[in-house]
């Protein structure tokens, strides 16, 4: 005999197969209606809309703006976008999200001069105890005047009493003081671990830079933070990311415990963003072999259903495992993690316990080993769609580039990694090999797609950096003219793309998230302007007007007062700009530093001169467009975030 629960079942499948579902939502009072948008949708003709209908957390219309009248009831609440564009929510393909939070808590090193770095360790040093560690993240020697790793004297100078380590921007190096090395027990006779390296100065001592594996000597020693201050950092992540239109991030690795954080927070209702949580192999992994996968938790919000590993270094630590030696560097292939036999068992246990397979991977070698591997591992247990990715497949064959398209294996390729390594990865590889490097048109040629991502905290989190580095292969400051191998860009489409419904498949969740259509969730950004169709340098400089998740607005942006960007990253005023008569003032020595431009100031005539041009003052402010666009930058107004966009 039936129970009620299997005729409940039985009688809305018949009610469905009769009755479209769309008849369902037709009949269905919304909550909120958003009308009169210029709306991508990135469904899979990417076709516009202007409204969309929202009830609860559900997409339950989408079209014209008489289209989604029906849905309208005296309760709904009607949003007139005016016009403003409105793409789906982001998703970050590749993150690191607790070190997200916990990078905006330690001292901030992101790329700054090597003397700006030693000045703020410095400061730190002086104004904690002797023995307290000083920690941070982001140098990047490639930046510097002398482009050389830095030495343990150089911090020894600056902080002889606190123990220091600072993160490379990729994560994969550590710049420590002598006081570390000490605490840690590393001498010049300590050997260097499987898949890491204490380099050595020219006397064979440690010279304070530890790459991958053996930076965990000195890691493990540095006290971890407090639970508290944990979930502290996965909120402010949280706060960056919707500031960015960002609605689902994928965490690449986290433990049982960091997962547990997340998971408290979700109860407690201050977690809404959605994650994609990769768990570390090791232990981490073993508790969830036991556990199984977790999908769909908190409403959707959170799924644990991925294991993650690493197979090698990076390019700039020179620590990415080569087919061949580094080009600047010979003799040298980088660094291995495991051998064939020890990742083969590894992937071999993810496949049976039926989890999706993340592995890290930047060098040729490394790339070709996942490769390999996974077709193996697929051969003999077979998965039809099995999802496994590679994260970063930095440099790569053109055998392989072909092959990970013939298995369907997901390449997660973050763009802003090829416009910040450009100006090392050639000198690391050579012309033939860089051919395969951050390949993105060959990969899309054969079929595969891309998901997108930043690396966070390896770079800046902002999604508009990668769309920008996508369509146009420069950095931030436009460079090189024409783009680094433009032949390998990505056009506007497939970019938005790679920050939505690609990433979403990356993840099994194409379905319910990553394009605005009917039964997904609510999950969408509103922009400041048009990323399809405005200028190519304005797209870093894009800014969310809104960020909605579940049908919830999240984030709203404040226009008190003018937001003024240079190359992606706001201008900070010591006093705000002042806008009067269509005109935007800023305090000059601001920007001036800003723009890394000498200036003097000229009391007798209240102006300023810079490079032989002298512009007027309203005492210690300047016309913005008259001075950016006279030193020959290009300058947008955008009324609606109330935002000057600069860039060269």
């Amino acid at each position: 005999m039936l129970n009620k629960k299997v005729i409940f079942i039985l009688l809305i499948a018949m009610l469905t197969t009769l009755v479209p579902v769309q008849a369902f939502a037709d009949n269905q009072v919304a909550d909120t209606v958003y009308v009169n948008g210029n709306i991508y949708t990135v469904d899979e003709n990417f076709s516009k809309a202007q409204a969309i209908a929202i009830k609860g957390q559900h997409i339950i219309g989408v079209g014209s703006n008489e289209d989604v009248k029906k849905f309208v009831g005296e309760s709904t609440k009607v949003i007139d976008l005016q016009g403003k564009t409105v793409i789906p929510g982001l998703i970050e393909g590749h993150m690191h999200y607790p070190a997200e939070g916990q990078k905006l808590l330690e001292l901030d090193v992101f790329w700054k001069p090597k003397d700006v770095i030693l000045a703020a360790v410095k400061a730190e040093a002086d104004r904690l105890p002797d023995g307290e560690w000083i920690t941070g993240s982001g140098w990047n020697q490639e930046v510097w005047d002398v482009p050389e790793f830095p030495s343990k004297e150089d911090l020894d100078e600056v902080a002889p009493n606190n123990p220091v380590a600072l993160t490379r921007t990729c994560g994969h190096a550590i710049w420590v003081n002598s006081l570390a090395l000490e605490i840690a027990g590393i001498t010049k006779d300590t050997p260097d671990p499987q898949g890491g390296e204490i380099l050595k100065n020219k006397n064979g001592e440690p010279l304070g830079v530890l790459t991958d594996t053996a930076a965990d000597y000195v890691t493990e020693k540095i006290p971890p933070f407090t639970a508290e201050r944990k979930k502290e950092a996965l909120l402010l992540a949280q706060d960056e990311l919707f500031s960015y239109g960002l609605t689902t991030s994928l965490d690449a690795g986290s433990s049982v415990e960091d997962i547990q954080q997340m998971k408290e927070l979700y109860e407690s209702g201050d977690l809404k963003i959605r994650l994609y949580v990769m768990v570390n192999t090791g232990p981490d992994a073993q508790v969830y072999y036991e556990k199984g996968p977790e999908v769909g938790l908190y409403d959707k919000r959170m799924t644990i259903n991925c294991i993650k590993f690493f197979t090698d270094g990076s390019l700039g630590a020179r620590s990415a495992w080569l087919l061949e030696e580094y080009s600047d560097r010979p003799g040298h292939v980088g660094n291995s993690r495991y051998t064939y036999d020890e990742f083969y068992e590894l992937i071999k246990e993810v496949r049976e316990h039926g989890f999706q397979a993340s592995t890290h991977a930047i060098g040729d070698a490394a790339n070709r080993q996942v490769v390999d591997i996974y077709e193996k591992v697929l051969k003999e247990n077979p998965l039809d769609d099995h999802r496994f990715r590679i994260e970063h497949f930095q440099i790569a064959t053109l055998e392989d580039i072909q092959r990970i398209a013939d298995l369907g294996i997901i390449p997660a390729m973050q763009a802003v990694h090829a416009t910040s390594d450009k100006n090392m990865a050639e000198d690391r590889v050579g012309p033939e090999r860089i051919k395969g490097g951050y390949a993105w048109r060959k990969v899309l040629d054969t079929g595969n797609i891309i998901v997108n991502g930043s690396d966070a905290n390896v770079e800046l989190v902002n999604p508009y950096h990668g769309l920008y580095a996508a369509v146009t292969r420069k950095g931030r400051d436009g460079e090189p003219e024409g783009g680094w191998y433009p032949e390998e860009c990505m056009n506007r489409e497939e970019a938005l793309r790679s920050f939505t419904i690609w990433a979403a498949y990356g993840q099994f969740e194409e379905d319910i998230k990553g394009s605005i259509e009917v039964g997904k969730l609510a999950d969408f950004v509103v922009l400041d302007r048009d990323y399809m169709t405005c200028p190519d340098r304005d797209i870093m400089n894009i800014l969310p007007l809104a960020t909605i998740v579940g049908g919830e607005t999240v984030y709203e942006k404040d226009n008190s007062q003018v937001t003024v960007m240079l190359e992606g990253l706001p201008i900070g005023f010591d006093r705000a700009p002042i806008l009067e008569n269509g005109v935007t003032y800023v305090l000059a020595k601001n920007l001036f530093n800003a723009l890394e431009v000498e200036y003097t100031y000229n009391k007798d005539s209240n102006k300023y001169i810079v490079k032989g041009m002298e512009f007027s003052a309203r005492g210690d402010y300047v016309p913005l467009r008259l001075v950016t666009e006279s030193l020959g930058y290009k300058v947008n107004w955008y009324q609606d975030s109330m935002s000057v966009s600069i860039a060269r």
